[in-house]
């Protein structure tokens, strides 16, 4: 028996969302059905709407931080049962037969299934996934302000876990925005010493309230230049171009420069900036299902949470020129 959605869709590049109804298609064998409470708003919900990466479908219904309760299952569904609370974020299905999903990377399957690319996301009453991508929330975090872990969160948690961050490394985030402010407290609680590189003086002390040892202004050269060689891994959060010859200079021998932020330019590094202190320039999306589950472990055990405000679905757009004005402080979460 068909089915109908109802959510909120651009009609094209740049507009604002109306109410949307829209047929899910026969259910897969292999999917879950969540009824969703709410969902959170990225910046990549922005470029999906503004096709600013050139993969938008239209009409097309954003969102990819979905908290909400499972009304169905397909009969190949493992270790998911109606009425449990789960989260969804970037990916909303894997091959499970390619080497990375076999050795546990499903985020790098090249056969993924993303939640709103060629198909409709959680703005919406009632979203569909695969079954390993809806991972259960434990009880001890609040679902109201959860939604952002599953993308924001993830983004930032699953580098520290993949390539080895120590309690003992010295660790620069740069940006203090929705993901910077999360990676700030998970390598807190993690042990680093911790380092916020912003532009924004009035980001300072709340950086330093999240878990930052130490902040510097990003337009500071002095400063910028007399931490030359001190640190182990600087994650780049932002989504512009920075000054990059400056931070290649900051990794210590065996440095890494890691980037999650969709930086659209390219990112100019020298060879000899790498050869001479055997430095390393790489980037990810978020991470495995396994990781996504650690993560809210994590975060269970440390009583860490996204900083969230919170509108109505119904004013959704209002939500997003919000967000667009650069006033959300740090992530926007619709409320079903």
């Amino acid at each position: 028996m068909n089915e109908t959605f109802h959510g909120w869709a651009t009609e094209e590049p740049g507009q604002a969302l109306k109410p949307f109804e829209f047929d899910p298609g026969e259910m897969r064998p292999e999917q879950v059905q969540v009824k969703v409470e709410s969902c959170g708003i990225c910046h990549s919900d922005i470029s999906m709407i503004d096709n600013a990466w050139g993969n938008s479908t239209y009409p097309l219904v954003p969102g990819h931080e979905v908290i909400g309760s499972i009304e169905k299952v397909g009969e190949q569904v493992k270790g998911l049962a109606v009425g449990d609370r789960v989260g969804l974020g970037w990916f909303a299905g894997s091959c499970l037969s390619c080497q990375p999903c076999l050795s546990g990377n499903h985020q790098l399957c090249s056969g993924s299934e993303q939640m709103i690319v060629g198909r409709h996301g959680g703005f919406a009453d009632r979203v569909r996934a695969d079954w390993e991508w809806a991972i259960k929330l434990p009880e001890k975090l609040d679902p109201a302000s959860a939604g952002p872990l599953f993308c924001g969160g993830i983004t930032v948690f699953a580098p520290i876990v993949d390539f080895d961050v120590k309690p003992t490394d010295r660790v620069g985030v740069i940006g203090i925005g929705g993901l910077g402010h999360l990676a700030l407290q998970f390598l807190n609680k993690w042990g680093c010493e911790v380092t916020a590189f912003t532009s924004n003086a009035a980001k300072q002390d709340a950086a330093r309230s999240m878990g930052a040892h130490h902040v510097v202004n990003t337009h500071d050269t002095e400063a910028l230049e007399k931490l030359a060689g001190k640190f182990d891994f600087i994650l780049v959060t932002a989504n512009v171009s920075v000054d990059w010859d400056s931070y290649m200079a900051a990794l210590a021998p065996d440095g890494r420069l890691h980037i999650v932020g969709a930086v659209l330019e390219p990112v100019p590094v020298s060879a000899f900036s790498l050869i001479g202190g055997r430095k390393s320039v790489s980037g990810s999306p978020l991470g495995s299902p396994a990781t996504v589950a650690k993560m809210l472990d994590f975060c269970a055990r440390h009583d860490i949470a996204p900083v969230t405000e919170t509108f109505p679905m119904d004013d959704v757009n209002a939500a997003i020129d919000h967000l667009r004005a650069g006033k959300a402080r740090h992530r926007i979460v619709l409320k079903s």
